[in-house]
């Protein structure tokens, strides 16, 4: 459970933080997971469709950026996505029913873990409320030399912010961030970060000799339904489910509008429309 301070700053801030939120042996129960899962796999050989590899790599290279929807795949994971230590803590967030939406496990290997620009999660998969969050499970102990998360606090009951260019979803901010407002979220393994989906965060390449493991999950009321998106929301909500409560019979509304993604490409990861997305604007200025 959270203590009352922790789901005040939710509100507040759009964050809290739960040091310890998981002990030693599951950290490590993880940690094996992940070990078996990624085992074997190299860019020239792995399977597309539950990984990515981190580019620049040799066709050896064992180094993977991101395990897709570990909750969907893995039972280790999906049983942890339904444990009660975790619906609780959630529950005082979002109340009473809870729809499972997303799993990844990000990687930051050493020396290379790739950059993640400043965006808010649901400008990529609108809902017709904003009762949703990320919850990020450091594995390893993490601070700003490889790449903690970083967020500004605050913002997540204001407007969406700009994530367009040329009347494109570019999965960035693209207005200007007032970087100095950021907080460096540092912490030990095992710490939870409970994160609103309306606030921006991003996170620095991984410049240390330590790898940065997060696995992430993301719940949502369950009468946030989603907005269609084409090409994006039927595969998004293919690894949806009630976690706890009932599935309400109408859809909740808290917004009069909120703006719809329009992508210039099917890509497979934030990290690839990303760095699109840069590529267009370092191309803008020249």
């Amino acid at each position: 459970m959270l203590i009352s301070d922790q789901v005040t700053q939710y509100k507040r801030d759009g964050y809290c933080v739960s040091a310890e939120f998981l002990s030693a042996d599951e950290v490590a129960r993880i940690l094996d997971e992940i070990s078996n899962i990624s085992s074997g796999s190299t860019v020239a050989n792995h399977d597309g469709s539950r990984m990515e590899m981190e580019p620049q790599q040799a066709p050896d290279g064992t180094r993977i950026r991101r395990i897709y929807e570990p909750c969907t795949h893995y039972g280790v994971f999906r049983a942890f996505s339904e444990s009660a230590a975790l619906l609780d803590a959630v529950e005082q967030l979002l109340g009473p029913h809870l729809r499972f939406h997303y799993s990844k496990i990000n990687m930051k290997p050493p020396a290379i873990g790739s950059v993640v620009d400043w965006h808010q999660d649901l400008a990529y998969y609108p809902l017709t409320n904003r009762d949703s969050l990320a919850v990020l499970f450091y594995l390893d102990d993490t601070d700003r030399t490889n790449g903690c998360l970083q967020v500004i606090p605050g913002l997540h009951t204001g407007c969406l912010l700009d994530h367009t260019l040329d009347g494109f979803f570019q999965g960035r901010i693209t207005e200007t961030v007032d970087e100095s407002k950021a907080i460096p979220l540092e912490g030990n393994r095992g710490t939870a970060i409970f994160m609103n989906a309306m606030t921006p965060h991003a996170s620095a390449p991984n410049t240390s000799s330590r790898p940065r493991r997060t696995l992430i999950l993301s719940y949502r009321a369950a009468d946030a339904f989603p907005i269609y998106v084409e090409g994006q929301t039927q595969n998004l909500e293919a690894n949806a489910r009630m976690v706890r409560g009932e599935s309400p019979s109408a859809a909740r509304f808290s917004m009069t509008s909120f703006s719809i993604p329009r992508y210039p490409q099917q890509t497979k990861s934030l990290y690839e429309l990303q760095e699109l997305a840069r590529a267009r604007a370092a191309r803008r200025l020249r």
